[in-house]
Order: C-alpha cells, then sequence, then structure tokens
C-alpha cells in the first residue's frame, strides 16, 4: 500500500495508550507509524497545522498501578491536550497478574475494562479525539437477549459514548456487528482480517487450489455465516453450514450444550476445507466440525479465527492434530497467546499491526478507511501473485 499523501491536516497530534498487555502490539503499530512518517517528504510538515507530526514515538508514557487492596488508576505522564487520542485494549488477556490482598490475580474481562474507562478519565477533558481499538469486543457473545438477561455489550458501548466521550470504537471480526446499533451517531467499525488471513495461508500451506473442485468455505453455525459469505464471494467458492442441535431443557456453563453437528452443503470429497469463525473459546465445537468433515472425506481443514482464547488448553487440539483432524489454525495476534501455543507446529500466527496502523494513520489525517476496510483487491492481488488464479 503506498504511503500516506498530505492532502489533509492532523486531527491533532498522534497519541497511542498502551492498556496492560497490549505493549507487544503498540510498540509494532509505533514502529510502522514512525517509519513511514520519517520518510514522508512533503512541503506541510514543517507548518504548524503538522507539529508533532514526526516524532521517535508516538505511545504515551502511562502506568496503572493498583494499591494492595486490588483498586487501581492510570497514570499519564504525558500531556493529552489537543491530541488525538488512540487507546489500545485487550480485555481478555488473562496473562497480566496484579496482587490482592497478597494473593496473586489474573485480570479479568472487568479489570481490563476498568482499566481502559481509567485511561479514557484521564485524558478527557483535554483530548481532542478518543478513539478506543478493542480488537475482541468487550461483552461481544453478550449482545442479545433470549430472556431475563443483561444486554452487557449494549450497556458497555452507551457507558464509553454517551458518558466519557469516545467518539469512535474499533473492533475486529465482532460477533454481531448489529450491537452498532447501541450507539447510531458514534463512528464504529468492526474490520474483517479476511486478507491477512489468506494471505498467511498462501505463505505457509502448500498444493493449494482455489477452486470449487480442490476447496470449500464452511460455516461451524449459522451465526458465522455473514463473514464466511465473504471468504466464498471473494475466492470463488462454495459454502457450506453446519447446524447446531442444542437441548434447551438444560443449561451448562451459562449455556445450552450442543447436541450434534448436521451439516448442509455440497460435496466435500476431497477437499480443502477453510472452517471460518470469529474465535475458538474452549475449540470443542470447531473440532467436532473438522472431525465431521473429515468423516465426510474432506482432504485437508485449515481454521480461520480472529481469535484464538484456547480458555481450557491445547490439549484437546493436540490431540485432534496428531489423529489429523485437522491441518492448521490461523488466528491473529490481536489479543493474549498462551506463550506454548507459538511452538506448535499446527499453529500460524497471523500478524494484524500493520493493518492496523493503517488505519491510525488514515484516522489521524482525517481520511475515510473505506479503503483499508474493503480488502478485495488485495485478496485478488495476493492470490495472483503467488500464482493462484480465482
Amino acid at each position: 500500500m503506498a504511503k500516506q499523501e498530505l492532502t489533509t491536516v492532523p486531527i491533532g497530534p498522534l497519541g497511542i495508550i498502551a492498556l496492560p498487555g497490549c505493549e507487544e502490539l503498540a510498540e509494532k503499530i509505533d514502529r510502522y507509524i514512525v517509519k513511514w512518517r520519517s520518510a514522508q517528504d512533503s512541503e506541510h510538515k514543517g507548518t504548524i497545522a503538522f507539529a508533532e507530526y514526526e516524532r521517535e514515538s508516538y505511545i504515551m508514557d502511562s502506568s496503572f498501578p493498583r494499591f494492595g487492596s486490588g483498586e487501581g488508576k492510570c497514570s499519564l505522564r504525558d500531556t493529552a491536550r489537543g491530541y488525538d487520542i488512540y487507546i489500545l485494549c485487550d480485555v481478555f488477556n488473562h496473562g497480566i497478574t496484579y496482587k490482592m490482598y497478597d494473593h496473586i490475580v489474573p485480570m479479568s474481562p472487568d479489570d481490563h475494562y476498568a482499566n481502559l474507562k481509567r485511561a479514557i478519565a484521564a485524558v478527557e477533558g483535554k483530548a481532542r479525539r478518543i478513539t478506543v481499538i478493542m480488537p475482541m469486543l468487550y461483552e461481544g457473545r453478550q449482545h442479545r437477549r433470549t430472556s431475563r438477561e443483561s444486554l452487557d455489550c449494549a450497556i458497555a458501548l452507551q457507558e464509553l459514548c454517551f458518558n466519557m466521550g469516545v467518539d469512535n470504537i474499533i473492533t475486529f471480526d465482532a460477533h454481531d456487528p448489529r450491537v452498532q446499533n447501541a450507539i447510531p451517531l458514534h463512528g464504529f467499525e468492526s474490520v474483517s482480517p479476511a486478507y491477512q488471513m489468506i494471505k498467511a495461508l498462501v505463505n505457509n500451506v502448500s498444493g493449494l487450489n482455489f477452486d470449487k473442485d480442490h476447496m470449500m468455505i464452511v460455516s461451524p453455525d449459522e451465526g458465522a455465516m455473514g463473514r464466511c459469505i465473504y471468504y466464498s464471494t471473494v475466492l470463488g467458492l462454495d459454502l457450506g453450514m453446519f447446524y447446531k442441535r442444542r437441548d434447551f431443557s438444560r443449561v451448562v456453563n451459562g449455556r445450552n450444550p450442543i447436541i450434534e453437528h448436521s451439516f448442509l452443503g455440497s460435496n466435500v470429497d476431497g477437499k480443502d476445507i477453510i472452517i471460518v469463525d470469529d474465535m475458538i473459546s474452549s475449540g470443542e465445537s470447531m473440532l467436532e466440525v473438522a472431525a465431521k468433515l473429515k468423516d465426510l472425506g474432506a482432504r485437508r481443514a485449515f481454521v480461520f479465527t480472529c481469535f484464538g482464547l484456547f480458555a481450557e488448553g491445547l490439549k484437546s487440539f493436540d490431540n485432534a492434530y496428531e489423529k489429523g483432524i485437522f491441518d492448521r489454525v490461523f488466528t491473529t495476534n490481536l489479543v493474549y497467546r498462551l506463550p506454548e501455543l507459538k511452538d506448535r507446529e499446527w499453529y500460524v500466527e497471523v500478524d494484524c499491526s500493520k493493518y492496523l496502523s493503517y488505519i491510525i494513520d488514515t484516522l489521524n489525517l482525517d481520511k475515510s478507511i473505506s479503503r483499508l476496510l474493503d480488502t478485495s483487491d488485495k485478496i485478488d492481488a495476493i492470490l495472483r501473485k503467488n500464482g493462484y488464479k480465482i
């Protein structure tokens, strides 16, 4: 992608606040933007409108100390006056801990969300604009009401935008992007990493054929159909779907247990299958879907999922891989990954830091990001570059 042309004026000096657990991602984003802006040649860079446009780092000096009782605060050591602030938050990073009453406690999503509000409170009233980048949306799975339930995602979005002054929310592959209806007058973008996934696939797997006779897209349930339709459309492949039959008479771990996965679609015999979903939590459903496809004669099974939480560990995936149930799992670096995950032969990490850098740099210059969100042309280009025809 070409460098930005300085045809617009930045909203304000760029500032990036990395919440605990997001430091690595923030540093990668920072390096890209520093590199691009230092190489930018423009007569406008020396004008007052571009003050602080080029700096050695855009990451703001912040800390989130905890008291012995578990209470916390945000302390910002850099000025935020007039800045265009981007706050990176990974609410699912359980690798961060703190001490409370002499006990080591892993941070929960609620703890990270509280830190996010602390960061906003530290800059609110001073920053020119506040954008929250939350790759996996807080309480995104609690997006609708089926009985007497709390609508946690909508409440959180309204609190951030209506009560705390957040202007924009950027998330990736939202479980249901219709949650943006909770904040209709504020910016909300659900970004798809489809290009990054396909690029990682062609760079790490050989013997691929992107045609209907050799490859197919499969949705593990009806909720994932939207993202799967996009993949099948841009790649020109057939689409299949699994239907979850649930036992609505019981609730286990907050949900109705799945009785069976039933496949709806054309013949998968001898085909490479790409299974697309937004997340792997325990992975039980994903592995059952892959096993069903193998039983139906699928050649290879590749899993595309934006967020690999692996909430119940990696043992089940190790066992399934040894049995040949799946071939590769592709997940992004947008959330915390178990340290041992990177050593697994079946795992491929999809780096989205450059993509986020483009989005932040473009928004800071007050430009449209529509061309960044529609990656169909880039997908076509990467396939042709690697000798594939669709």
